[in-house]
């Protein structure tokens, strides 16, 4: 695709990244091209998952006898590549002009722009080949959303675990008060052999049990797609060869067997948006988690959770066609280096910091964070930038979801780091969002709940059967 002509220099710049185009202004802008050039042709888009769910997105385009109507191209494929990490999908419907659907079609298909997205959509998450559909905008099948509550349950002795990519943390909770907490660096990344996973999440589970007179449920929470316990596609096994993957698959199931006790594990955005609710007694909350990647997760205005996979670490955020990669699924722009620890390594050079060699991720996001506490310029400027990113994101995903909270938490807002990515962020929204930001509630939780609140909302997940 050629560079589209509808980037947009944002009014307040983050420090350390002049170049950033963010999606929301990008977007806005090509909307106004079509409103003025007689409010284009419209566009519906259906993503229907596994179980038959559908999420319907309406848009519009330019005609394609518009001089601009290459345009339209970049415009959906950043579009639907956020509709499909956002909600999930294994079949598109796109309803509208032909020259879209078949340009979708060309990207989600065995060596298009999108194969990673086709067989990690169809194969890993759905288990079935994912398929883009041309057709008219009439012909995309109605919204049929569902919808379940999560979490909150806070009797008996109960065990939390969080997983991340950088830590995992354990929690022993009784009547819903946490009376042990711990975190424990390690790098589950880069591990090819499945018993390491088994065993460092066992030795958690016991730790935490000895500080229990008992152990009625565990719950847990990990980044990835779980179904039924079942570890579908996570970033944390992605060094695991396929031919071994069902044994972290079936992992959860195995140690809640050989416990005894009922073992609920869902995505750790679910749980971050879960943790935001409870903490702040409300609902339409979406939680984002800042650690070794993106985290997010989202709670409804009547307090439930989405079929949605709410995988925002590889939803689109900056327009700019000369954005950083993400390693894993090779696309440029994307949350996870923008919100998290690789933003933090990968500003770092500008900012005049040199990460130490031979250090876990862990300790180099530490040895930044330390030099920020320290009142380094540099450190303080990389916060500052996530902070931007912040504002001109909060406004593009409150576009996709009916927002009333924000709760941010995670490593990479310890300490100072996190007052300020939210002072940024506020100031954008100020600035550039006003309507957005006078209704808009956006906080971090306690310092304690910051680091380990994934956890202890995490035990409340499984029912205790009487």
């Amino acid at each position: 695709m050629t560079t589209p002509w509808m980037l947009v220099s944002p009014r307040i710049l983050p420090p350390l990244d002049p170049d950033f185009r963010p999606a929301v202004l990008c977007n806005r802008a090509f909307a106004e091209a079509v409103r003025a050039a007689g409010g284009g042709e419209r566009l519906v888009l259906g993503l229907e998952r596994g179980d038959g769910s559908v999420s319907r997105f309406e848009t519009a385009v330019l005609p394609d006898s518009h001089g601009k109507a290459e345009a339209n191209n970049y415009y959906v494929e950043r579009l639907v590549k956020f509709l499909l990490w956002q909600r999930g999908a294994c079949k598109l419907w796109v309803g509208g002009p032909a020259s879209v659907g078949d340009f979708l079609k060309r990207c989600y298909q065995p060596g298009g722009l999108r194969d990673f997205d086709f067989h990690f959509m169809g194969r890993d998450v759905y288990e079935k080949p994912f398929e883009v559909v041309s057709c008219g905008a009439d012909e995309v099948p109605a919204a049929n959303e569902t919808t379940r509550p999560l979490g909150r349950h806070l009797d008996g002795c109960r065990i939390g675990f969080d997983l991340g990519g950088s830590d995992r943390k354990v929690s022993a909770v009784v009547d819903g008060e946490p009376v042990y907490s711990e975190e424990v660096v390690w790098e589950p990344i880069k591990q090819s052999d499945p018993a390491y996973h088994y065993r460092e999440v066992m030795a958690a589970l016991q730790t935490a049990a000895s500080k229990l007179p008992r152990v009625d449920a565990i719950g847990g929470s990990s980044a990835g797609v779980y179904v039924n316990n079942r570890a579908m596609i996570a970033s944390l096994f992605r060094s695991i060869p396929r031919e071994r993957f069902g044994e972290v698959r079936e992992m959860f199931i195995r140690i809640g067997n050989e416990l005894g006790v009922p073992l609920e594990i869902v995505n750790d955005g679910e749980v971050t948006a879960l943790a935001g609710s409870m903490s702040l007694e409300d609902n339409g909350v979406l939680g984002v988690a800042l650690g070794s990647s993106e985290a997010g997760g989202y709670v409804t205005l009547d307090g439930n959770i989405t079929g949605w996979l709410n995988e925002l670490a590889f939803c689109p955020v900056d327009y700019n066609p000369d954005g950083p990669r993400e390693e894993w699924s090779g696309d440029i722009g994307v949350g996870a280096r923008y919100f998290s620890q690789q933003c933090v390594f990968r500003l770092s050079g500008a900012a005049g910091i040199d990460l130490p060699m031979n250090a876990t991720d862990a300790e180099r996001l530490k040895s930044v964070q330390v030099k920020l506490e320290a009142g380094h310029e540099g450190a303080r400027k990389i916060w500052e930038s996530m902070g931007v990113y912040m504002g001109y994101t909060l406004a593009h995903y409150a576009e996709f979801y009916e927002l009333k909270n924000v709760l941010i938490l995670g490593r990479c807002t310890s300490g100072s780091g996190g007052d300020i990515i939210l002072d940024g962020a506020r100031r954008v929204l100020d600035e550039e969002f006003p309507e957005l930001a006078g209704r808009l509630h956006i906080q971090l939780p306690d310092e304690k709940s910051r680091r380990v609140g994934q956890s202890i909302a995490a035990a409340s997940l499984p029912i205790i059967e009487k």
